[in-house]
């Protein structure tokens, strides 16, 4: 609908647009760019109005840019001719050359000379430019301190009252002249299109409380439960409020525009003011949406329900302060009032203003010093900062008000303008950074989520929770960046200003030979990123769908994806180094660096990742293996760059550098052969039957579920001493990781047989008597003692003593 009324006006325009004309020569831009530039150099000299000078810093840039992109342009054909002759190459002197060849290489010569010749012009005009522009913005500064220091006389006095009511005649008759002519353009277009456009502003009045009950049930129902509800609410509040009054002033504009009897500087201004309506709507939809007085709930600042209540009033009477500024100032140049008139009108705006940020700033601390006096609910005392920001907001506005009254209006005018665009500023800064945190944070936190109902072996490694909180922190320092640039928007660094200085990086930044543009810099940036994300997906490809398909085992299965990954990324990171300029062979600077650094202390570190390829490559070990290196034995559960990772038995995990495993000593009991072995030694007595004891052994072996019967177990006489005789028992399991718990089971079981079967495996004890043993022994029993022998006889085996 608003579309359509605008374009109503400029429909039949639009239909006899002639078709787009092809671009000039690269010649005929140069020479335009070299014209605007002497005119603007011609313009600083001249006492021009500081509009005229921001329009001539506006050329400059515009000059500027063209400059180099005429540069940019002309760069590549330089090389293309330069190339070509090259390849004609210098001519021989003893021999003359053919003719055509001759007319090539001076027609090259000449377009070479032409074309550099432009390219040294572009780059003059490029610096000619910026040259202009910041000497522009010095005068613009030097004018905007003049002027801030400028005194009238005070509105206190009666020497002001006298030439403003000397002037006031004139001036009224002035503003009586742009009322009667927005009259006539009122009268001028016809009921029907004043009725359509009522009838749209009704429609849209009952589209814009619909749409802001609709869009609060979305937020209750369809956004996750969190601050993200109500900081989305608020921001679409923000919007609605301000889309609506721009409209609805757009439509009365379409209507004024209708009838040709307007003229243009006052549809300008009439166009500039629904732009402003725009403004003072957003105004009120920020400062509402952060109050939220009827929702003590979807609040989003901290802040009592009383405070928020007494200020309800704020943002609107701000809203409207704010417009009547901008209205006032283009109404006073539109009419070109006089000055007496221009200082009354701002003195009167800008005391209003004053008024309404102390009465506010009254209110609420007054209010916030009953709330933290109440003995039933007391509150928390206010941080120091937005202390010492309201105590820097009331030193500004008692300035300002001293200023205004002693006829410094400029100054004061300034300062308090500054205050209502800082504050306006600060809370949108807030409510946005609010929301791009709450965004992010409601990703982590969905995230989170998703991870805690999947296992510990399947939960992916936190990527897109660190993602979001580094999203999160860009993005506000982003915003605070933006924010500190529409601060300094009234000390003449505008957005615009800034913002095309910016926009001169897409040159490039040369450091050296090398030169680095920001979209250079971004394309690297995606294609690294899209490369990693390749090559996480293939790995995750390889190690779920083809491994499987193949008969290589666990540990080789690791080492081709690791091996894949390390080549992967440095080829990754290859493309990206040429995405952004910088070729392979342009690194040996990197190289140099590297071979310093090695040699003042990374040798160990290279030695290492070096070590880690020939682990990966060779595989002398492998995930999965059971390994003794230095008195460390466990098993390999990661091979790294530069370290291997082995769980020991107690679930503890020891970090052994990988040169350990190709300068050292390695025990690989899993390297070729994963059969276990259980074996053992059993002493028996000397007078023990062996042939019992080997087949009880055996027994017990082969009827073990977990030995293997081929090899087949064994059981051998290992040796024989004085008093026993000992058994030496093997068999073979399939893994060594299980043989020492089949061990402790085969024990048991041969020792639960031994007991069975009535065999000790304890030698039965000898006792040899002395004669003054023997002759004790009888005394202590009343029993005479017998006749002495040298020894007595040692008894048999087996018999008792």
């Amino acid at each position: 609908m608003l579309w359509a009324f605008i374009s109503l006006p400029a429909g039949p325009a639009f239909a006899q647009t002639p078709t787009a004309a092809p671009p000039p020569p690269l010649e005929t831009v140069l020479d335009d760019a070299r014209k605007q530039i002497d005119a603007v150099q011609k313009g600083i000299k001249a006492e021009v109005s500081d509009a005229e000078l921001t329009r001539l810093r506006g050329v400059a840039q515009e000059v500027q840019a063209t400059a180099e992109d005429a540069a940019t342009k002309l760069e590549p054909q330089v090389a293309s001719v330069t190339a070509r002759l090259t390849e004609l190459g210098k001519p021989a002197e003893d021999a003359p050359e053919a003719a055509d060849v001759a007319e090539q290489r001076k027609q090259l010569e000449k377009n070479r000379t032409a074309l550099d010749a432009q390219v040294k012009l572009a780059r003059l005009l490029s610096v000619e430019a910026e040259q202009a522009a910041t000497q522009i913005s010095a005068v613009r500064r030097a004018g905007f301190q003049a002027r801030l220091g400028e005194r009238t006389n005070s509105v206190v006095s009666r020497r002001f009252w006298s030439d403003l009511g000397k002037d006031i005649s004139f001036d009224t008759m002035r503003l009586r002249a742009i009322g009667n002519e927005i009259m006539a353009g009122v009268r001028g277009t016809s009921p029907l299109t004043w009725t359509g456009l009522i009838a749209a502003m009704i429609a849209l009045s009952l589209m814009r409380k619909w749409a802001g009950s609709r869009m609060l049930k979305l937020s209750a129902t369809k956004v996750p439960a969190g601050r993200l509800r109500r900081s989305l609410h608020a921001l679409v509040l923000v919007i609605l409020s301000s889309i609506t009054p721009v409209i609805v002033a757009l439509l009365i504009y379409a209507g004024l525009r209708a009838n040709p009897a307007l003229s243009d500087p006052t549809a300008a201004m009439l166009f500039g003011l629904c732009g402003a309506l725009g403004f003072g709507g957003y105004v009120a939809g920020l400062g509402s949406s952060l109050l939220s007085p009827d929702r003590s709930s979807w609040r989003l600042p901290t802040m009592s329900d009383k405070l928020a209540a007494r200020l309800r009033w704020f943002p609107l009477s701000m809203a409207i302060i704010m417009v009547l500024i901008w209205t006032v100032e283009r109404v006073s140049v539109l009419a070109n009032l006089s000055l007496s008139t221009t200082v009354a009108i701002n003195c009167v705006v800008g005391l209003a203003e004053v008024v309404i940020l102390m009465y506010a700033l009254a209110r609420s601390n007054l209010l916030k010093r009953q709330v933290a006096i109440d003995p039933e609910n007391p509150a928390p005392p206010p941080p120091a900062w937005l202390t010492a920001l309201a105590v820097i907001a009331w030193g500004v506005l008692i300035i300002s008000l001293i200023c205004l009254v002693s006829g410094y209006v400029a100054m004061g005018s300034f300062l308090v303008k500054q205050a209502g665009w800082t504050l306006v500023v600060l809370a949108s800064t807030y409510l946005f950074g609010v929301v791009i945190d709450d965004a992010f944070m409601t990703l982590r936190s969905a995230t989170r989520e998703a991870e805690e109902g999947q296992t510990a072996t399947q939960a992916s490694p936190k990527a897109r929770d660190q993602a979001a909180v580094v999203l999160s922190g860009l993005g506000r320092l982003l915003l605070i960046m933006l924010a500190l640039m529409l601060l300094l928007a009234p000390f003449g660094e505008g957005p615009g200003d800034l913002l095309q200085r910016i926009d001169f990086l897409h040159n490039g930044i040369a450091l050296g030979a090398i030169s680095i543009r920001p979209a250079s810099v971004l394309q690297a940036l995606m294609v690294l990123a899209v490369g990693v994300m390749a090559i996480k997906l293939l790995k995750r490809w390889l190690t779920d769908r083809y491994f499987p398909t193949t008969n290589l085992d666990d540990g080789m299965r690791v080492s081709a994806t690791t091996l894949f990954g390390y080549v992967g990324i440095v080829a990754v990171v290859s493309f990206s180094l040429s995405a952004v300029g910088i070729g392979l062979e342009r690194v040996a600077w990197v190289a140099s660096a590297l071979s310093v650094g090695i040699g003042f202390g990374l040798q160990a570190v290279v030695q290492n990742f070096v070590c880690g390829l020939i682990l990966l490559a060779e595989r002398p070990v492998k995930v999965g293996d059971w390994v003794a290196l230095g008195g460390v034995e466990g098993d390999i559960r990661r091979i790294n760059v530069r370290a291997t990772e082995i769980q020991m038995g107690d679930r503890s995990t020891v970090i052994v550098p990988n040169s350990e495993f190709i300068t050292k000593t390695v025990r690989n009991v899993t390297h070729t052969n994963p059969i276990g072995l259980v074996s053992f030694k059993l002493p028996m007595p000397l007078e023990t039957d062996p042939e019992v004891v080997r087949d009880l052994i055996k027994g017990a072996f082969i009827e073990h579920p977990d030995v293997l019967e081929t090899p087949a177990p064994n059981v051998q006489l290992d040796s024989i001493d004085g008093r026993s005789i000992i058994f030496n028992a093997s068999g073979f399991v399939a893994s060594p990781r299980v043989a020492y718990g089949i061990k402790s089971q085969i024990l048991f079981e041969v020792l639960k047989r031994l007991r069975d079967a009535g065999m000790s495996m304890q030698a039965p004890q000898t006792m040899i008597l002395t004669e003054s043993a023997e002759r004790m022994a009888a005394a202590s029993l009343g029993v005479p003692a017998a006749v002495p022998t040298p020894m007595a006889a040692a008894p048999t085996p087996g018999s008792p003593v």
